[in-house]
């Protein structure tokens, strides 16, 4: 058991039999009445996010998730085929687990998984990846301003929003929290 006092961003809790990771955690010490830790978290399991708070000092079960570095290998069927870099040993993770990760994910490309008790709770990629755009409407000669956007699907098949000079072939910068175009990369 742990007190509130240790709630800090990625923690884990154990609430109901559910597990919920600590997305932002705020200390709070008012002029009167007792201090508090006013928290946002995330379900693991269904992405519900929900605020939560605790008195300063409150006990909390805290849950024990081992994250390890992983390449994702190949799709099959619906499920993710990913491989531990540690000792080579290849797991299976359902579609609903990777969840919109698979929008931004290529072969052979470095992951982290979450693990708990030996079932594999989310997958977490970099902050942005470089993906490349397969099909975009061309742009028109002349059109360099960053006032519009159109439709372009990266090479995963997801669809992104990017600024009209960007034409087909080009490698772009994706966020991947959200799937907004970062910028263009030059090879």
């Amino acid at each position: 058991m742990a007190t509130s006092n240790d709630i800090k961003n990625g923690t884990v809790l154990k609430i109901d039999g559910q597990l919920w990771s600590i997305i932002e955690f705020q200390h709070v010490k008012p002029g009167k009445g007792g201090a508090f830790v006013r928290t946002k978290m995330r379900n693991v399991v269904s992405g519900k996010v929900v605020d939560k708070t605790y008195n300063a000092g409150a006990k909390i079960e805290t849950a024990t998730v081992d994250r390890r570095d992983y390449q994702y290998l190949y799709l099959d069927g619906g499920d993710f085929v990913f491989m531990d870099l540690d000792d080579y040993d290849q797991i299976t993770v359902a579609k609903e687990t990777v969840g919109d990760a698979a929008n931004f994910m290529l072969e052979n490309q470095n992951v982290v998984i979450a693990m708990h008790e030996g079932a594999p709770l989310y997958v977490e990629l970099p902050a942005s990846v470089v993906l490349e755009i397969t099909y975009t409407e061309p742009g028109l000669q002349g059109d360099r301003s960053s006032a519009g956007t159109k439709p372009a699907t990266l090479e995963t098949g997801y669809e992104i929003q990017v600024p009209l000079f960007v034409e087909q072939g080009t490698k772009v910068k994706v966020d991947t929290r959200d799937g907004n175009y970062l910028g263009r990369v030059s090879e």
